[in-house]
């Protein structure tokens, strides 16, 4: 009898250390998400860790531990938990791409082809387009990394030992005899990768930092700039040194970086730094970033992933006129922005821009290009090894025509990312590698042909429909014809760079234009195979029926919580609406808006109204007469998702919607 109850007695304690260990491991796992979702990827990894000790979801807790470490800039640390993830079969859809990512970074670029074809393959038909853009781009680029790998240039480099630490030094500056760059280095710690926060610091140059480095032992930059709750860096100076644009942000009380922004110091008559002031070139909704100055100090070049661009983040440039103003910033186009990333630009005294991209076909995640413009096209090289390896490579200036510094986190360095210093030509320790002789530039002809189709299921080919092919450049048609009985048009000759409009007409339906260019779709010449290689875009043209009180949604006209200004993103789809009412001058239409059921109903009924009223206000700021357009507001009245939970359902039911009235 004791005995039994002795078992028992051990049995009962077993359980319950069991039933504790798998609390407690679920507590941590818990714990691990709420700073997943908040940004905190550090704190997210402590915490999952302690959750691998219980019988958590290994899919899902793999998945976690590798995207906490892909967001917070460890790729290379992330590869072999995505391949456990994948092993514990996770149903998330990009666990093959960020996988493919992460294996590039640290040189299997075979294995990174398989993921990427893998994810090509079985992506969703949800997946965004610039991300899946991204991925065919990348698996190009990697059929044809040993034709990457080839191109060799004759530099030296020298990490820049007595400057690194083993925590993150990155965007070198020179100004005047000083070496100005970003560092990890102050007393509290960024929840996102462990590290301390980023600050700005100096270090005078020796004549040959080849030899000797810097010296003495890096300051901050100036006590009145420093801040030591937020991350500060990649500083730009004016020509004259005494005007400075960096960027700030990432304290943590929003999630995802969106607070980080441009700010400008100006030296003082004491030799002093002003409080610095935000530049309102930057966007509040978006990340903006590593700042350059062109040579003649009238551009500035910058990084943001602001709504518009094409993908990412994207390189933009703004005017600065004699007051020191600066105009609205420009989109540098689709030839230097990808739908990956483009920071770190930088004007040389050549003229040359260069900049850092994990867009364009390259060795890493991140290389260094450079952009040249002639006769109206803009070729991008990479720069080739040793500038650039498999990991992280950007930041780069020049300090001579020969000589300059950049940023790297290759293997062998001291820390995160370092400073290294280079050289190019020989020196005695440098063994000889022979430069690739270019072979004579292939050529590409490119084509443009398509389909007009009407807009309903299943679709139905349209013969009849007049078809124009307008250069915006001088707004002359380039081609017009009529679609026969399949619907088809094309193919006609495109001219690189350039942007076109394609205008299809067809009684009884709505008259539509698409856009289409020419930017950002040249092929790279490492892809080219022959001397001369043809090759036809197709687009797919659909014309929806011009019948009396057809609503139509407007895709992503969407407004913030209790708001009814135009944000940017749907100005953006507004214009669209104003090019259909621009192209069928005969259309009248009732411009209705809708909210989402958190308020009463009469606030909603009120704020739809507004909200109706604001986007013709803004339609007609375009030229489009207002007797055109009437507008309702419905409230709540007519939901699409009626039991929404998500914001991502609420935002779909605070939509807009235009119905035609009059044809």
């Amino acid at each position: 009898m004791k005995i039994n109850t002795l078992s028992v007695l051990l049995v009962a304690l077993s359980l319950a250390f069991g039933l504790g260990g798998c609390n407690s491991a679920m507590q941590a796992y818990k714990k691990g998400v709420r700073h997943f979702d908040a940004g905190e990827y550090n704190l997210a990894l402590t915490q999952f860790q302690k959750a691998n000790t219980g019988t958590i979801d290994q899919a899902r807790l793999n998945y976690y531990v590798a995207e906490s470490y892909r967001l917070s800039n460890r790729f290379g640390e992330a590869a072999p938990f995505y391949q456990k993830a994948i092993e514990a079969k996770t149903t998330e859809s990009d666990a093959h791409l960020n996988y493919a990512y992460a294996l590039k970074s640290t040189g299997n670029y075979g294995a990174a082809l398989e993921q990427l074809q893998l994810y090509v393959a079985n992506a969703p038909k949800t997946t965004a387009k610039p991300t899946l853009d991204k991925a065919k781009r990348e698996v190009e680029t990697l059929k044809a990394i040993d034709i990457i790998s080839k191109n060799k240039l004759l530099i030296t480099l020298k990490n820049m030992g007595n400057l690194n630490s083993t925590g993150a030094e990155f965007a070198p500056v020179v100004r005047g005899e000083e070496l100005v760059f970003t560092a990890s280095r102050k007393e509290q710690m960024y929840k996102n990768n462990g590290l301390p926060m980023l600050g700005l610091y100096r270090t005078k140059l020796n004549q040959n930092p080849d030899e000797t480095g810097t010296t003495p032992a890096p300051e901050p930059f100036s006590n009145n700039v420093f801040q030591g709750d937020v991350n500060e860096g990649t500083p730009a100076f004016s020509k004259d040194g005494k005007t400075m644009v960096f960027a700030r942000g990432n304290n943590g009380k929003r999630k995802g970086g969106l607070d980080v922004d441009l700010y400008i110091s100006r030296l003082g008559d004491g030799n002093a730094w002003s409080q610095p002031l935000r530049l309102p070139i930057s966007d509040s909704t978006a990340w903006d970033g590593s700042p350059a100055f062109s040579g003649d100090g009238k551009t500035l070049y910058f990084a943001s992933n602001r709504a518009g661009g094409a993908g990412g983040i994207d390189l933009y440039r703004t005017s600065i006129d004699a007051s020191g103003r600066f105009s609205r910033p420009v989109n540098m186009g689709r030839d230097i922005n990808t739908p990956g990333d483009e920071m770190f630009p930088y004007v040389a005294p050549n003229a040359k821009l260069y900049f850092a991209s994990d867009g364009h076909p390259g060795l890493g995640k991140l290389d260094v290009f450079v952009a040249t413009r002639s006769g109206g096209v803009t070729r991008i090289e990479n720069m080739g090894q040793p500038i650039n390896s498999a990991s992280d490579d950007f930041g780069l200036v020049y300090t001579d025509p020969n000589k300059g510094f950049l940023a790297s986190n290759r293997p062998g360095g001291k820390g995160d990312d370092d400073i290294y210093y280079f050289q190019e030509g020989l020196t005695p320790e440098t063994p000889t590698v022979a430069q690739n002789t270019p072979d004579a530039p292939k050529t590409v002809r490119y084509f443009l042909a398509g389909t007009v189709s009407a807009n309903e299921t299943p679709v139905t080919p349209l013969d009849s429909a007049q078809v124009r092919i307008l250069d915006d450049a001088t707004g002359q048609p380039i081609a017009e014809v009529v679609t026969g009985q399949p619907g088809t048009f094309g193919k006609y000759p495109l001219v690189e760079g350039k942007d076109y409009t394609i205008l299809a007409i067809r009684k009884g339906y709505l008259t539509r234009r698409e856009a289409f260019t020419m930017q950002g779709k040249s092929i790279p010449q490492i892809f080219l195979t022959k001397p001369q290689t043809d090759t036809t875009f197709t687009v797919d043209i659909l014309l929806d029926k011009a019948t009396l009180n057809k609503t139509f949604v407007l895709e992503n006209i969407y407004y913030d919580l209790d708001k009814y200004n135009i944000r940017p993103d749907a100005a953006l789809e507004l214009d669209k609406l104003v090019a259909i009412l621009q192209d069928n001058p005969t259309l009248k239409i009732e411009l209705g808006s809708h909210t989402d059921t958190r308020a009463s109903d009469a606030y909603n009924q009120k704020l739809s109204q507004n909200r109706a009223k604001s986007a013709v206000e803004y339609i007609v700021s375009k030229g489009i007469a207002a007797e055109r357009m009437t507008y309702k507001g419905y409230g709540e009245s007519v939901l699409i998702v009626k039991s929404a939970k998500t914001e991502e359902e609420h935002q779909r039911n605070r939509r807009t919607e235009f119905k035609i009235l009059e044809l």
